[in-house]
């Protein structure tokens, strides 16, 4: 699993991670959607993309690049890709490009063209090594910085993380997703540890084997088996108009409202 992949499966899992590293509001996360978008020139594509979910013109789209290694070219493409997707979908909404490095070293900032660009209060360069009392402070913003922990270090700061969310957290749900994200970043650090090796590391058998995670545990297969059953329901309405079965009845045999149908329609 790549890094930067690691930060987009945490943004989409939890957006509101986003925004207190931004120093915004976690709350904000309620109001964006996070995506990801092909710009039609040159095939480029915004691979992290919060968009507002209502027109709002005060709030701003953030445009979301993870940069771990140097790339010469980074704001050459960050900027075009942003130019040309103003041009193509004109958003009613201001830009905020947010670039996230694990340290300065990384940066490549091609000052000739983009000294005065990159002062504009509409981007944001954020540096991992640099968040300080943050990190301390804050779960999410503790995730975050997981990711850029030594190997060695990095299961004493994972047991701190999973320490606050039990202590911190009330909501049963959000706390096991957050401590399973953990999981997973040390299983991505250390490749060589099996996951039941990992699991005793982080002090997490007995949380495992608890009445209340199983419990959780299971929910959650529910939820995932009722949203699949939803999504096929969905994928099935263009095959049947296909065979000549009008709405309403479509939405009779599948249990579902008149309007989910007509939705599904104009999508297809």
């Amino acid at each position: 699993m790549k890094t930067d992949t690691i930060f987009y499966s945490i943004f989409q899992s939890f957006p509101s991670i986003f925004f207190e590293l931004i120093n915004q509001s976690p709350e904000d996360a309620a109001g964006y959607e996070f995506t990801s978008c092909e710009v039609k020139q040159l095939a480029l594509r915004l691979d992290g993309l919060f968009l507002p979910k209502k027109n709002d013109p005060d709030k701003p789209f953030y445009i979301v690049e993870i940069q771990f290694q140097p790339d010469e070219n980074l704001y050459y493409r960050i900027f075009a890709e942003l130019f040309i997707y103003l041009r193509q979908y004109k958003p009613p909404h201001p830009w905020q490009v947010v670039v996230i490095y694990p340290n300065r070293t990384v940066e490549r900032e091609q000052v000739l063209h983009f000294s005065n660009i990159l002062t504009l209060n509409g981007v944001r360069r954020i540096y991992l090594d640099e968040l300080g009392e943050n990190a301390e402070a804050s779960i999410s913003v503790g995730i975050v910085k997981l990711v850029i922990e030594d190997a060695e270090t990095a299961p004493t700061l994972a047991k701190r993380l999973i320490a606050q969310a039990n202590q911190q957290l009330t909501e049963i749900n959000t706390k096991l997703d957050l401590i399973n994200l953990i999981e997973a970043i040390i299983v991505y650090k250390l490749p060589q540890k099996s996951r039941e090796e990992i699991e005793a590391m982080l002090g997490l058998n007995d949380l495992k084997q608890s009445k209340v995670y199983q419990e959780a545990l299971e929910e959650g297969k529910l939820q995932g088996l009722e949203e699949g059953k939803y999504r096929a329901k969905l994928e099935a309405i263009p095959r049947m108009i296909q065979f000549g079965l009008g709405l309403e009845a479509i939405a009779q045999l599948l249990d579902l409202p008149v309007e989910v149908v007509q939705q599904a329609t104009r999508q297809s």
